[in-house]
């Protein structure tokens, strides 16, 4: 009998590790659950938490309901102008982002505004880390950002890839140097206009940024910061050139091609 305490005190001291443990564990586990979550940023049902902006119009403003949710899907719809003038539009993700992961669908629509600049024929994107929307003048054209480019097949057999890089009022790294090109190719496949194609973004701040199509690496490059020309009559204030963009908005596009989004979601990372 003096002998059964002893080995009840150690099974018990031994249960209660193993319980402390097996919390730990669970918490642990739900620690990586959350810092690997993927957060929804469009809800399938209507705009909540976008914001339009508009060449010529003020924030808010969302012109010719351009942006609009139809079966599940943002749609950059024309069919309620008359003539485009210009009126290159964004809606904007209501928060900011630095460290994350987006991922999304696309594709085309047979819609084109001819009185559009040619080059917006079958292409749209999807900007990031840009200027807060409501710092964005009325008569300023693009937002200072950087641009997740999507094109699609132009003319048959005309290599024309998706997932390329604009930077319009910044600057990137590729290949360890400055690039003073507004526009760097991927070496993605091309695309038909009509063909979902599945989009992911990743981006490290100021360091690292990958574009993704369908699931693989098609350009990297480094060191985004303000610079570089292409955007105009912007708040001068903003576009101090060689600063790091360490975060900003995320924007689809809107530059006179018909366009669909779907599966907007965004991991922190």
């Amino acid at each position: 009998m003096r002998t059964t305490k002893p080995i009840h005190r150690v099974f018990l001291t031994c249960l209660c590790l193993l319980a402390a443990a097996c919390n730990q564990s669970a918490s642990n586990e739900v620690k990586e659950v959350r810092q690997d979550e993927w957060r929804v940023l469009f809800n399938g049902k209507d705009l909540e938490g976008w914001i339009p902006k508009f060449h010529h119009h003020e924030v808010g403003e969302n012109y010719a309901n351009t942006f609009r949710v139809i079966d599940d899907v943002i749609q950059v719809n024309y069919d309620e102008y008359d003539t485009f003038d210009e009126r290159y539009g964004h809606l904007f993700y209501e928060q900011p982002f630095s460290n994350f992961h987006l991922t999304f669908e696309y594709r085309f629509t047979d819609q084109w505004m001819e009185d559009a600049p040619s080059y917006t024929f079958r292409n749209s994107g999807v900007m990031f880390h840009s200027q807060a929307p409501e710092t964005i003048l009325k008569e300023q054209d693009w937002p200072i950002s950087v641009e997740y480019q999507m094109l699609a097949e132009e003319k048959p057999g005309v290599p024309r890839p998706t997932g390329n890089m604009c930077s319009p009022g910044t600057d990137v790294f590729f290949q360890g140097e400055l690039d003073p090109r507004h526009c760097i190719n991927s070496s993605s496949p091309t695309f038909a206009w009509d063909e979902w194609v599945r989009a992911d973004l990743i981006v490290y701040g100021d360091s690292l940024v990958i574009h993704q199509v369908n699931g693989e690496t098609v350009l990297e490059y480094t060191r985004p910061q303000v610079g570089g020309g292409v955007a105009n009559r912007y708040d001068p204030a903003l576009k101090i050139d060689g600063t790091p963009l360490t975060q900003g908005y995320i924007g689809l596009q809107a530059e006179g091609q018909g366009v669909e989004f779907r599966d907007i979601r965004i991991k922190e990372l």
